[in-house]
């Protein structure tokens, strides 16, 4: 889920991984403890959606 509280300056990535756009200040999330952004709020909700998919089933592997 987006963190409107995360810090642009901690992102530890400058282009968004979905579409290789620049990341912006307003679409950022936490993963795995850490800041990861996005080029807009649609990449990032897509993200969080496909990631607690996959992190679920793999907790369910173990």
């Amino acid at each position: 889920m987006a963190d409107r509280n995360l810090r642009f300056e901690d992102c530890i990535n400058r282009v968004c991984p979905w579409s290789g756009d620049p990341v912006q200040a307003d679409s950022l999330t936490l993963y795995q403890g850490q800041v990861v952004g996005f080029c807009n709020p649609g990449c990032r909700d897509k993200f969080d959606k496909a990631t607690a998919a996959f992190d679920a089933a793999a907790e369910g592997k173990k």
